[in-house]
C-alpha cells in the first residue's frame, strides 16, 4: 500500500500536528471552519522523515503532488505557471512544534519570464509583478539554491542608492525589472546555471530544500535550545498566493488576541500597507498598529477582529495569527497558540480561568517551572537616578545590562570569556540566533511586537526592546547613534523590556515582586505594586497555590545552613532532602577533619574528633531548629578525600625547599608521606562516602552522635526534630549493614543518657548503578532511598561532569550524541532506567519505602515529571527552585488530565 503523503487542507484537522505539522494542522482546522483561508495543500511530516533517512524524495510523493495540484488548479481556476493568469503559491515549513524563523519559506512559486507578464495582464500592475518575481529569485535563491543573501541585500539596496530613495516601495518597474536581471546573475553566478524556469521544477527543489532545513545549522540549535526532538521533521504547506502589495488597498499583518508580552487583555499586532509576506516579521519597515489598520480599512479590520475572537474561543488560548489583505479582501495565512513571555503566560492562564474558558488544572498546565524562574530573577531599581537614552517597543520583559555587541559571533566570543552582552542591530533574522542565545538581551532599532527579534526573544525568556527608531545603527562602523550618544562595541548599556527604556549605563537591579511574594506573602508584595505587578504576583500566587493543593509529591530543599533552611521553608519546602555535612567542614574546620584523617594512634584521633563533636552538634541543633517539625535528612560525609587533604604538589614544594634551606621538615615529611599514601589518581571514585567512614575508625560516629545528641537537646526543648541519616555511596548490602549497626547503638546510647525517646530513619543515596540494581537487597535496611542523581548520572555514563562539559560536551551536542546536559536534565532512558528498577524493586522489598531524590535534576522541571511518573515521594533542590519544583509536581498531576474544579 502507497503511503499518503499529501493531505487537502480539508481532510485535516488541528489534532493531526504529528502528521501535519502546526502549521498545516491548524490551516486545516481553519478551512473546517470556513474562515477565509486560500486553497492549499499538505506534505506530511512522513515524507520529510523518508526524505531524511533516504536522501531522496519518494516516488510516490512526486505523483501525490501532481493531483493535489490538479485539484488546487480546478479550485482556483488559473494554471501553475500560467502566462495568462498564474497560479503562484507560498511553498511553507511547518514543524509539530513552532520553530518561529528557523525554517525556510519560498514566495511566489510559479513566476517565470513567461507567467511574469501573465501576472501584469492579470493584477493590472506591472510594479506589483515585477517585485513578486524580484522576491521570488531572492528567497529562492537564498533558501534553495544556498546563495549568501548579502549579495541579493546589497544589490537591492545599490538599485535605491542609484535611484535615490530609502524605501523598496519608491523603485518603479523599470527599476524591479531590472533588479530582475540583477538578481538572475547573481544566481548564474553563485550556481553555475540560471533561474529555474519551469514552475514545477521551482516547487520540487523548494519542498526538497524545506526538507534539507530541518536539519539546517539554526534549526539545530533551536532545537536543542528548546528540547525539540530531532527526529520529527517538518511538513511542507503549499498554500496559494494571496497578495499583500497589490496595491495601497493590500497589505500584511500579525496579530495576537492578547498582549504576548504583558497578558493584557485585547488585541495587539503589526500590519505593513502594499508588503509582502515575511516584511512584517523581518523588522524592515515599522509598522502600523492595528488601530492605525482600522483606520487604513476599517471593513477588513473589523472581518479581522471576528476572526480573533473566534480562533482565541476555538482554541481556548492566546492566538498568534498571521494575514494578508488583497484589495480590500481579507485572507487568514496562519494561527497557532501564541509564544508569550513568562508574565504573559501566569496572566493569561488565570484570565481564561475567570473567563471560564479553562480549568484550573488546564491553567496550570499553561505555565512551567522555567516561566516561574524567568519571574524570580531581579528587575531595575525604579528608585534610582537613571536617564533615557531611548525607546522601543516592549517586546519581552525583564532586565538585562551588558556591553554592546553587534554581532552574532562577537556574542558568542565575549560569553565565551564571561561578559554579559546586550546584542545590538538593526533586526535580527534566523542567522543572529546563536548570539540571541548568548546575549543577556536584544536591541533592534527596526521591527515591532511581531517582528522576529521579538518573537524569539519571547520564547527563550529573553529581555528584548525591539524598534527603537530613533537608534541609527552602524553594523559595519561597529556603533549605534541616538541622538548626541555615540554607542561603541564594548560600552554598557541597559534596556528595559518591561517599559522598551534603554539607558547608557549600567542600573542597580532589585529583587523582582514575585520573589518578595515569596519571601514575604502576598499582602507585602502588592502593597505598593502597580497593577499589573499586583495582578502578576496574584496569578503566581493562585497557580502555585492550586499546584501544592493537587500534586503528590512533596519538595524538600537541599540546605546545608540554618540561613538555606530558613530561606527554603519561606520559599515553600516541606523539609530538607539533603544536608551535606562535608561542607560544614570547609575553612578552618578542614583542619580538624584532616588531623582526624592523617592520625596515627588511636588517641590522636580521638582527640581530633572530640574537637568536632561539640561544633558538629552545634550545626545540628541549628539546623533542626530551622526545619522544626519537617524531616531533615543528613548526609553522612561524602567527599573526595582529596578535598580534606593538603594539596600534593604544594605539599612536596614545600617539603623540598625547606630541606634545601636545612630546616626542620619533620612533620611536613610526615604530612606528606600521608598525603602520598592515600593520593588518588581519581578521587571521584576512591576514597569516599560509605568507604571513607568504614576505613576511618569514629569518623561517622562523631557525625552520628552528634546528630543524636541534637535531636536530644531540641527535644528537651519542646521542639519537634525529624533527622533522617542518610549513608552516601552504599554500594553493597553490608555496607549499610555496618554503618545501620553502628548508627542504631549509638542512637540508643544517647537516647539512654539524655533520657528521651528517640527514632531516626536510617536510609541511604542511590549514586552507583549497583545499588539500583540490588535496591531489592538494600531496601531491607534501608528505611528511605534518596537518589543521587548527579553521581549516577556520572557513574552511568563513565565521565565526570566537569570533565565533560569542559572538554567534549560542546562537540557532542553539535554532532547530536545529546541534545540536552544529562547533569542538566535526567537521562530517562539510562540513568531513568535505574531509578525506575530501584524503585520498583526497593519497594518490593519494603512496601512502605520512602524514596526521594536529591540531585539537581530535582529542580528540573522535566525531570519532575519523571520522578512523578515513577511513583517518587519527594524531590529535593536549591532553595531558589522550591517554587518551580512546587508548580512543576502540580503540573504532573494536572498532565494526567485529572477534573478539579473550574474557579479557585
Amino acid at each position: 500500500m502507497v503511503n499518503k503523503f499529501v493531505y487537502a487542507f480539508e481532510e485535516g484537522d488541528k489534532d493531526q500536528k504529528d502528521l501535519l505539522g502546526g502549521k498545516g494542522a491548524n490551516l486545516a482546522e481553519m478551512t473546517r471552519l470556513g474562515l477565509p483561508v486560500p486553497p492549499g495543500f499538505i506534505i506530511t511530516t512522513e515524507a520529510c522523515r523518508y526524505y531524511l533517512q533516504h536522501g531522496r524524495i519518494p516516488d510516490s510523493l512526486r505523483v501525490q503532488v501532481t493531483m493535489a495540484l490538479r485539484r488546487l488548479e480546478d479550485v482556483t481556476g488559473r494554471r501553475l505557471g500560467d502566462a495568462v493568469d498564474p497560479l503562484l503559491v507560498s511553498v511553507r515549513s511547518g514543524a509539530k512544534f513552532s520553530m518561529p524563523g528557523m525554517m525556510d519559506t519560498v514566495l511566489n512559486v510559479g513566476l517565470n519570464d513567461f507567467s511574469v507578464e501573465g501576472l501584469v495582464e492579470a493584477s493590472g500592475s506591472e510594479r506589483f509583478a515585477w517585485d513578486s518575481y524580484r522576491r521570488l529569485i531572492q528567497m529562492f535563491g537564498k533558501t534553495v539554491l544556498e546563495v549568501d543573501g548579502e549579495a541579493f541585500a546589497q544589490a537591492l539596496d545599490d538599485a535605491k542608492e542609484a535611484k535615490g530613495v530609502t524605501s523598496d516601495v519608491e523603485l518603479d518597474a523599470d527599476d524591479l525589472k531590472g533588479l530582475v536581471e540583477t538578481f538572475k546573475a547573481i544566481v548564474e553566478k553563485h550556481t553555475g546555471r540560471g533561474f529555474p524556469q519551469d514552475p514545477r521544477e521551482q516547487l520540487d527543489l523548494a519542498t526538497e530544500a524545506i526538507f534539507h532545513s530541518w536539519n539546517s545549522d539554526r534549526a539545530r540549535l533551536y532545537r536543542r535550545r528548546e528540547r525539540i526532538p530531532d527526529d520529527l521533521g517538518t511538513a511542507v504547506n503549499v498554500v496559494t498566493m494571496v497578495f499583500g502589495n497589490l496595491d495601497d488597498r493590500s497589505g500584511t499583518g500579525v496579530c495576537f488576541t492578547r498582549d504576548p508580552a504583558t497578558g493584557k487583555t485585547g488585541s495587539y499586532g503589526d500590519y505593513l500597507v502594499n508588503a509582502q509576506g515575511e516584511d512584517v516579521v523581518a523588522g524592515i519597515r515599522n509598522t502600523l498598529s492595528l488601530d492605525d489598520f482600522k483606520k487604513v480599512d476599517p471593513d477588513s479590520h473589523k472581518e479581522l477582529r471576528r476572526i480573533m475572537r473566534r480562533l482565541e474561543t476555538h482554541y481556548r488560548d492566546l492566538c498568534d495569527i498571521e494575514f494578508t489583505v488583497e484589495k480590500g479582501k481579507l485572507y487568514i495565512l496562519q494561527t497557532r497558540v501564541g509564544k508569550r513571555t513568562a508574565a504573559a503566560a501566569f496572566r493569561i492562564a488565570t484570565q481564561l480561568v475567570d473567563e471560564q474558558l479553562i480549568t484550573m488544572n488546564e491553567a496550570l498546565d499553561r505555565v512551567s517551572g522555567e516561566q516561574l524562574a524567568l519571574l524570580m530573577f531581579p528587575q531595575f531599581d525604579k528608585s534610582a537616578d537613571r536617564e533615557v537614552l531611548t525607546r522601543g517597543m516592549a517586546a519581552s520583559p525583564g532586565a538585562a545590562v551588558g556591553a554592546v555587541v553587534f554581532d552574532s559571533a562577537t556574542a558568542v566570543a565575549w560569553k565565551a570569556r564571561g561578559e554579559d552582552v546586550i546584542l545590538v542591530r538593526k533586526e535580527t533574522n534566523p542567522d543572529d540566533l546563536e548570539g540571541m542565545i548568548a546575549a543577556a538581551g536584544i536591541l533592534t532599532s527596526r521591527g515591532g511586537k511581531t517582528s522576529h527579534a521579538a518573537v524569539v526573544a519571547r520564547g527563550m525568556g529573553k529581555t528584548a526592546v525591539c524598534g527603537a527608531e530613533q537608534l541609527v545603527v552602524d553594523v559595519t562602523a561597529k556603533e549605534a547613534r541616538a541622538g548626541e550618544v555615540t554607542l561603541r562595541e564594548g560600552d554598557v548599556i541597559s534596556i528595559d523590556g518591561s517599559t522598551g527604556e534603554v539607558f547608557a549605563e549600567a542600573l542597580p537591579v532589585v529583587p523582582s515582586p514575585v520573589v518578595q511574594y515569596l519571601e514575604e506573602g502576598i499582602d507585602a508584595a502588592v502593597a505598593d505594586a502597580d497593577k499589573d505587578t499586583a495582578e502578576l504576583v496574584r496569578a503566581v500566587d493562585r497557580l502555585l497555590g492550586h499546584a501544592d493543593t493537587v500534586r503528590r509529591m512533596e519538595v524538600r530543599a537541599n540546605a546545608d545552613t540554618a540561613t538555606d533552611a530558613d530561606r527554603a521553608r519561606r520559599m515553600g519546602a516541606q523539609g530538607i532532602g539533603l544536608c551535606r555535612t562535608e561542607h560544614m567542614f570547609l575553612g578552618p574546620r578542614r583542619e580538624l577533619i584532616e588531623r582526624v584523617v592523617l592520625a596515627d594512634t588511636p588517641d590522636a584521633r580521638s582527640a581530633a574528633l572530640d574537637a568536632l563533636l561539640p561544633l558538629q552538634r552545634d550545626d545540628f541543633v541549628e539546623l533542626l531548629t530551622a526545619m522544626d517539625g519537617l524531616p531533615t535528612t543528613i548526609r553522612l560525609l561524602d567527599p573526595p578525600l582529596h578535598e580534606f587533604l593538603p594539596d600534593r604538589a604544594e605539599l612536596m614544594v614545600k617539603v623540598a625547599l625547606a630541606e634545601e634551606r636545612g630546616e626542620d621538615v619533620e612533620h611536613d615529611r610526615k604530612l606528606l608521606a600521608a598525603v602520598n599514601r592515600l593520593h588518588e589518581e581519581n578521587p571521584m571514585l576512591g576514597l569516599r562516602g560509605v568507604r571513607l567512614g568504614l576505613t576511618v575508625p569514629g569518623l561517622f560516629a562523631l557525625q552520628v552522635r552528634a546528630i543524636a545528641e541534637a535531636t536530644a537537646i531540641r527535644l528537651e526543648a519542646g521542639g519537634h526534630p525529624h533527622p533522617e541519616i542518610m549513608v552516601p555511596l552504599v554500594g553493597s548490602l553490608m555496607e549499610l549493614h555496618l554503618v545501620g549497626d553502628e548508627t542504631e547503638g549509638i542512637v540508643e546510647e544517647v537516647s539512654e543518657a539524655e533520657g528521651v525517646t528517640m527514632s531516626i530513619p536510617i536510609g541511604t543515596m542511590i549514586e552507583l548503578p549497583r545499588a539500583a540494581l540490588t535496591a531489592f537487597r538494600i531496601a531491607e535496611v534501608a528505611q528511605f532511598f534518596s537518589f543521587g542523581t548527579n553521581d549516577l548520572t556520572q557513574t552511568t555514563w563513565g565521565f565526570s561532569r566537569d570533565d565533560v562539559e569542559a572538554a567534549f560536551f560542546a562537540d557532542y551536542l553539535k554532532k547530536g550524541i545529546f541534545t540536552v546536559s544529562p547533569f542538566e536534565s535526567l537521562d530517562r532512558d539510562g540513568v531513568g532506567r535505574l531509578v525506575r528498577i530501584a524503585v520498583e524493586d526497593g519497594r518490593r522489598t519494603r512496601p512502605d519505602l520512602t524514596l526521594g531524590i536529591c540531585g539537581e535534576h530535582g529542580g528540573d522541571p522535566e525531570s519532575i515529571h519523571f520522578f512523578h511518573d515513577v511513583g517518587l515521594d519527594y524531590v529535593s533542590c536549591s532553595p531558589f527552585r522550591v517554587p518551580i519544583a512546587r508548580l512543576e509536581a502540580g503540573r504532573a498531576v494536572a498532565e494526567a488530565g485529572e477534573e478539579t474544579s473550574i474557579s479557585a
